[in-house]
């Protein structure tokens, strides 16, 4: 509703026009894998560090409802993940949101960045299947505030596939599996995440996000 009483200015710069202007659409995908990670971490891809423009827009899109970034992120996502994964077939698998989480944004952000990330992929005759298998197996306590090791601690064990019914994860071809998520703090999410994949019998080396924090005992992101 705002968008459409509202002029639309950019949540980046303000400029009218746009939710996120091409100016502040920086997307600069690298290996940003938090070190020391936790155990089982695949290599982290992201498209950008999590601040200035690229931050507003995951805050805006995530917790205040300005679902029409969904399409800016998705191309990012999507350009960083053809960067990550240059050739061959690949399983594209959303890490999972806490339902309650879900109920209270009113969607679910990082399912909808995939499903329009593998669609843009798969116009351009990239090989790619997206799963949403994963599932939340018990709830977990706020990561705000948590050290590394308390991350770790509390999401332990809290994931796992559906597979009742279902083909296997990365399919008969055992293509690899690419988890995405937003955004990558001490990586104790995607370590979660590639353990219940892996439980699964699937191969995951790569995760993607949108941004990537900076670690605040180091001055960059490997």
């Amino acid at each position: 509703m705002l968008d459409l009483l509202l002029p639309v200015r950019c949540v980046g710069c303000a400029a009218r026009g746009a939710l996120l202007c091409d100016a502040c659409l920086v997307v600069a995908p690298a290996v940003r894998t938090p070190v020391p990670g936790p155990e089982g971490l695949p290599v982290c891809w992201s498209a950008a560090l999590y601040e200035g423009a690229a931050r507003e827009a995951i805050l805006h899109y995530k917790e205040r409802g300005r679902t029409a970034l969904a399409v800016p992120l998705a191309q990012a996502l999507a350009f960083t993940i053809v960067t990550a994964m240059p050739r061959g077939a690949f399983v594209v698998v959303p890490v999972p949101s806490a339902r309650r989480a879900v109920r209270a944004r009113g969607h679910d952000p990082v399912g909808r960045l995939a499903a329009l990330a593998v669609r843009q992929l798969a116009t351009l005759g990239r090989a790619v299947t997206l799963r949403t298998d994963l599932r939340q197996h018990r709830r977990v306590a706020d990561q705000a505030g948590l050290s590394a090791a308390q991350r770790v601690a509390n999401l332990e064990s809290s994931l796992r596939v559906a597979q009742a019914g279902r083909a296997p994860l990365n399919g008969r071809s055992g293509a690899p599996v690419v988890l995405v998520d937003d955004v990558v703090t001490t990586g104790a999410t995607l370590a979660e995440a590639a353990r219940a994949v892996r439980a699964a019998g699937a191969v995951v080396n790569v995760a993607v996000t949108i941004a990537a924090t900076r670690r605040k005992n180091q001055d960059s992101l490997r």
